[in-house]
């Protein structure tokens, strides 16, 4: 937990970090405490490497591959109309 806390930093885990802690502090002083919780699980995304700040998925599994179209998958057909 320690390495993943320490390594990897990004502009994006830290963009995370700083909007979610500033949700948080706003959400604080106005009293809204759903803020916090919401706040709080950005800063926690960009804490922790989780989600999207972490640049793909938890797993690292979550790019999907573009589908390919060959000619084979193309149905051509005559359009004869009288």
């Amino acid at each position: 937990m320690k390495e993943r806390i320490l390594t990897n930093w990004t502009f994006t885990r830290a963009f995370y970090l700083i909007i979610g802690l500033f949700v948080i502090i706003q959400s604080y002083m106005g009293h809204e405490w759903f803020g916090i919780a919401f706040g709080g699980y950005f800063a926690a995304m960009g804490l922790f490497a989780f989600g999207c700040a972490s640049g793909n998925c938890a797993d690292g599994n979550c790019s999907a591959e573009p589908k390919q179209n060959t000619i084979a998958d193309v149905n051509f057909e005559d359009d004869k109309t009288k």
